[in-house]
């Protein structure tokens, strides 16, 4: 074939750590960087993206089978960014550029905006007798009345069906509206800011139009979120853009209503959106009409025109982590897409990570304090209690319920903290001790009631409770352990006349479940709430006076080095939901061992006399932070098969400057009918790190069966 007019650099998603090149044909536009396109590959046709133009090819190609985009769907800033994650990450480049993009975007869908539109309530005086017959929409129309303005986007993740609302507008009770964003600052709902948040304001501020990291430490209940609406503010006010990264999809709804109070207008992004709106969101942030974006771990990959300012809520959350596939941190993304556009980042959290206070350490953060709570509000007082050899109550001993029967008296809220979801974690028979296992996992199965089942919290698998013994045909059994329904069972007997909300995965798989709990607990009345770390994140709950943490132990006695860390994190958190009021707070741990060091750091110094602890021990062991790590690993259908593909890849990993750990079975040795296994990778320099990681994927190693990958800065290790 003739010599091709241009060579352009194509990735697909394939799990290839090359791009293509790929010719475009004389009658074709040039594709530029960061468009679409779909290009022969193989026997079938895959969607690319252009990632660079060259005038020569050492090989004889093809030409390219479509242009999808006539301007660039990714930005500069996001194909670098590609880049780099392919690099940092060792992830294929097609498959990095494809988890960037929407999926409405990966299925070759036109780049075409939505209009804006709301939805309001109207029809105030004659909506109750209307709707009298129509409960659904009568609840649908009171959540509009409430919310006062929702953007159609946002109507499924606040719980509201979309036939409900056609319903209402034909009966004349709510009205669609179209509309365009309107952002300017509204004084209403703000605060003024005292000496410490003042300073954090001017600090961020100050550094807008120039690359900076910041790190806000903010004890609870501290003010952390005016210090982002200010900042923001500030961006706004020169005609920029504010990107939010929150945790949880639960913490979205309150969070953005904050903002919109504050700004009129604010876009948010998370799995409850639907991928037509996710995509027409994406493109009104790169086209410029989404000032403020608020989203979960996959919004940091979304496209802006003129990004001012990155807001990291809870820096320190796992939640940012992604755990499959390309197994990136939202939190470091930030940090490096900051970077790369010369803008300022602001992590903020209560409970920093020691990553985050080790960049601290070494000057490349700034670290700004807020040590108080606004308007004289107290910090609780933690304190254990000692259960050893005592009898426990469905979990709960003596000193621990006449505390909860005191709190509710006085008029306060009492907030029960277990991370254990379902009703007891092991059924077990009485007479023989056969215990109910997953057949798919290496886990035992968990006792859920109403409805009544085993569930595997692994790999989702379910069976009827037994009634008979599979062993030996007795028919009793003991249910060992609580979980949040065991809890929220024997508190409810405890106070059948305290309304009892219990918060976790299991209840809150609507949004509109979780707001109507929330608002209901935040109208004041004594109530129990019990929950897992659903609770601990970011919820205001001004009349929570008590917090009741069941089992800490677990966490600190775990062999994963991050468990500690992890633990007090949860437990700080959670205890900041007590005392935000005028009245005090009160928080009491139940343990085992009240002697355990890192229980005794954080209750004597709080969390910062923890962290500090904390890290003496982990530089001592050589662990991250003051080490780099990464895991390789490996699974398969075949037992030894993971574990010997590891043994073969090991030797390619070996080198000056670093240490290699197994291979050895995960902590979860088998999951979903896979065996797994891990290579732990540990090394003083990173740079020593990336390049051992690099002759592994050089040497190609053979796979026959086995899936693999790496795990670099991994969230949980042994």
């Amino acid at each position: 074939m003739s010599a091709p007019r241009t060579v352009v650099e194509v990735a697909v998603p394939r799990p290839l750590r090359d791009t293509f090149d790929y010719a475009v044909a004389a009658d074709q536009p040039v594709p530029p960087i960061g468009a679409r396109v779909y290009v022969p590959f193989g026997r079938s046709t895959a969607l690319g993206i252009v990632t660079g133009h060259r005038t020569t090819s050492t090989h004889e190609l093809k030409a390219i089978s479509e242009v999808i985009d006539a301007t660039p769907l990714l930005t500069p800033d996001l194909i670098e960014l590609a880049q780099w994650l392919a690099r940092y990450y060792h992830h294929p480049i097609g498959s990095v550029l494809s988890t960037m993009l929407p999926a409405k975007a990966r299925r070759g869908a036109a780049a075409m905006v939505a209009e804006e539109a709301v939805w309001e309530a109207t029809g105030e005086g004659c909506a109750e007798a209307a709707l009298r017959r129509a409960p659904r929409q009568l609840e649908t129309w009171r959540r509009l009345r409430e919310l006062r303005s929702l953007p159609e986007a946002e109507a499924r993740s606040a719980g509201l069906e979309r036939h409900c609302l056609s319903a209402l507008l034909a009966k004349g009770l709510a009205a669609r509206r179209v509309v365009d964003p309107d952002y300017g600052y509204r004084t209403l709902g703000a605060v003024t800011p005292n000496a410490e948040q003042q300073a954090a304001i001017d600090a961020v501020a100050a550094s807008l139009g120039g690359s900076a990291t910041h790190l806000l430490d903010g004890v609870t209940g501290s003010g952390k979120t005016e210090v982002y609406l200010r900042v923001i503010a500030a961006a706004l006010a020169r005609g920029q853009q504010a990107l939010v990264l929150v945790p949880e999809i639960a913490l979205t709804p309150q969070t953005a209503a904050r903002f919109r109070e504050r700004f009129g207008a604010a876009a948010t992004l998370h799995s409850l959106v639907s991928d037509a709106q996710r995509f027409d969101i994406w493109l009104k942030c790169a086209s410029g009409s989404h000032k403020v974006l608020i989203g979960t771990r996959s919004a940091v990959f979304a496209p802006f025109q003129d990004l001012g300012v990155i807001v990291v809520d809870e820096e320190h959350d796992g939640s940012f982590k992604q755990t499959d596939g390309l197994r990136y941190s939202a939190r470091d993304v930030a940090v490096k897409r900051a970077q790369g556009l010369g803008i300022p980042v602001l992590l903020g959290s209560a409970t920093p990570s020691l990553e985050s206070l080790r960049n601290v350490h070494r000057g490349r953060y700034g670290l700004m304090r807020l040590a108080s709570r606004p308007g004289g509000a107290s910090m609780p007082i933690l304190r254990t209690l000692d259960i050893r050899g005592e009898r426990l109550q469905q979990g709960f001993s003596a000193a621990l319920l006449a505390a909860v029967e005191r709190h509710l008296d006085a008029g306060g809220q009492v907030l029960v903290f277990i991370n254990r979801r379902g009703y007891a974690p092991v059924l077990l028979c009485a007479a023989c001790a056969w215990q109910a296992r997953c057949p798919h996992c290496d886990v035992r199965l968990t006792l859920h009631v109403a409805p009544e089942a085993l569930r595997c919290h692994q790999c989702g698998y379910r069976r009827p409770v037994p009634r008979q013994c599979p062993d030996c045909g007795s028919g009793e059994f003991v249910r060992l352990g609580v979980g949040t329904q065991r809890v929220a069972e024997a508190l409810a007997e405890i106070r059948p006349d305290v309304p009892l909300y219990r918060i976790d995965s299991d209840t809150t798989r609507s949004m509109r479940r979780l707001e109507s709990d929330l608002a209901a607990i935040r109208a004041g009345r004594p109530a129990i709430l019990v929950g897992t770390q659903m609770l601990a994140k970011g919820h205001h709950l001004p009349n929570v006076t008590l917090v009741a943490v069941l089992d800490a132990d677990a966490g600190f006695l775990s062999p994963d080095f991050r468990a500690a860390e992890r633990t007090a994190q949860v437990i700080t958190q959670v205890a900041g939901r007590a005392g935000r009021a005028e009245r005090p707070g009160e928080v009491l741990i139940q343990t085992y061992d009240p002697a355990n060091a890192h229980l005794a750091a954080l209750i004597a110094a709080g969390y910062r006399g923890f962290a500090q602890s904390e890290s003496r021990l982990r530089a001592e062991a050589s662990m991250p932070p003051f080490a780099a790590m990464a895991l390789v690993r490996a699974d398969s259908l075949n037992e030894t098969a993971a574990g010997d593909f590891l043994a073969s890849a090991a030797p390619h990993l070996k080198g000056v400057g670093v240490e290699v750990l197994g291979p050895a079975p995960a902590p979860l040795a088998r999951r979903a009918d896979r065996y797994r296994y891990q290579l732990c990778v540990l090394a003083a320099r990173r740079g020593d790190l990336h390049r051992a990681l690099d002759r592994l994927e050089a040497a190609e190693p053979r796979t026959s069966g086995v899936r693999w990958a790496v795990d670099v800065d991994p969230l949980d290790a042994f």
